[in-house]
């Protein structure tokens, strides 16, 4: 789930960068592009990739 939030968020941030749109400081194509690769890098680190609940015997 959080590498197609990862993709979205590349997705933003090419287009504003290719758009040469102009956004306010917080909100540019680096800011969002270093969103999606922390959540790329949450996503290779196992996080949030599904329940690991215990098995009960």
């Amino acid at each position: 789930m959080l590498a197609i939030g990862a993709a979205a968020l590349f997705v933003i941030a090419f287009l504003i960068n290719a758009a040469d749109i102009s956004t306010n400081h917080v909100f540019t194509s680096t800011n969002v592009m270093l969103i999606g690769l922390a959540l790329l890098a949450l996503h290779v680190a196992g996080i949030g990739s599904g329940w690991a609940g215990s098995r009960r015997r």
